[in-house]
């Protein structure tokens, strides 16, 4: 009897090993099930759509688009990218020269990208590039630059980011307007200025050249132009041109004009290095509104600036680039609004 008992208790005791091991097992191919999905799901994101940008600014060394581009690089990689999408961005320096940004856009083709982002070196050349990319079937958004109306309208997929630059040459003007004087600092019964011209072939530079003057002539301001010279955007030519300019007509200059922010820093080292001073015998305005600029203004060093929002121009240029690649219909002008900056 006693080894029958002992015979079911070890047969009890087996059969419990058993379901134990079987009990295991299962555990271990479920622990295995969910490595595999957390592996798959490792995989999905791996496995991202890479969306291919190619970004040519006209030259690296312009203060204003060094920040453009630095913007709309970082928004494309810290914002727009997920798990689902990548972009992948690629900028390249224009050198100033059409000749090579064409051959950088024709790359960008060839290397079959997705969307284009161009700041022409010239707008003049915007209906090639366009042609160009309309060919190859890419998208592209011109930045900061404006092509014409009749440019614009070669394509249903091209379309341009920016300000008016008109706007911002008005509201340079109405910062002089606002002066003691409408501007007139030696009080000789009109405002007599200097104007630092950007690129003269580039309509931003047209438009602030012109809109900057009409807006005083257009509240009845007596104007005098002593001097208009192109100084391409760059600091050192902004300098010289208001060195040479206040050398030949000293005190006679009430207001100097400048179409960039880069060349208003060049014009504030002449007027100090003349020994005039801004606020007092002299006026000085710029657009861009750049770090530097702001302090100056902020100091009464420099009378007055217009901010060209390069981060809210980069995020819109960015939103456009995707919208053109996910195949939306495009507006052919998005525009971002100036704002008067002074003291």
């Amino acid at each position: 009897m006693k080894r029958i008992i002992v015979f079911l208790l070890s047969l009890v005791m087996l059969t419990s090993l058993l379901v134990g091991c079987s009990s295991n097992k299962s555990d271990t191919a479920d622990n295995g099930s969910k490595d595999n999905t957390a592996d798959n799901t490792g995989d999905t994101a791996a496995d991202a759509k890479v969306v291919k940008v190619g970004v040519t600014i006209y030259k690296f060394d312009d203060n204003f688009m060094t920040l453009y581009r630095q913007e709309l690089e970082k928004y494309f990689k810290e914002e727009l990218s997920n798990d689902e999408v990548t972009y992948e961005v690629t900028v390249v320096d224009g050198k100033n020269d059409q000749a090579e940004q064409t051959n950088q856009i024709q790359t960008f083709i060839a290397d079959k990208y997705d969307v284009i982002v161009a700041n022409l070196v010239q707008s003049s050349a915007a209906s090639t590039v366009i042609n160009m990319c309309k060919d190859a079937d890419i998208p592209v958004v011109f930045i900061n630059r404006e092509p014409t109306t009749e440019d614009l309208d070669l394509w249903d997929k091209v379309a341009y980011v920016g300000a008016d630059a008109r706007q911002s040459g008005t509201m340079q003007g109405e910062i002089v307007y606002d002066l003691p004087n409408n501007g007139d600092v030696n009080g000789d019964g009109k405002v007599s200025y200097v104007m630092v011209m950007g690129d003269p072939e580039n309509v931003d530079a047209q438009y602030r050249t012109e809109f900057s003057v009409k807006a005083l002539t257009d509240k009845g301001v007596a104007v005098e132009e002593l001097v208009k010279q192109r100084g391409d955007w760059d600091q050192a030519k902004g300098q010289e041109i208001t060195a040479a300019a206040l050398t030949q007509f000293g005190n006679g200059i009430d207001v100097v004009f400048c179409n960039n922010d880069a060349m208003a820093l060049g014009a504030h080292q002449a007027i100090q290095a003349a020994g005039r001073t801004v606020g007092t015998d002299i006026y000085l305005v710029g657009v861009d509104a750049l770090d530097e600029v702001v302090s100056y203004v902020e100091s009464g060093e420099i009378t007055g600036t217009v901010l060209n929002d390069h981060v809210g121009q980069a995020k819109t240029a960015a939103d456009v680039a995707v919208k053109a690649v996910n195949g939306e219909t495009l507006e052919k002008n998005y525009t971002v609004d100036y704002v008067k900056i002074t003291k």
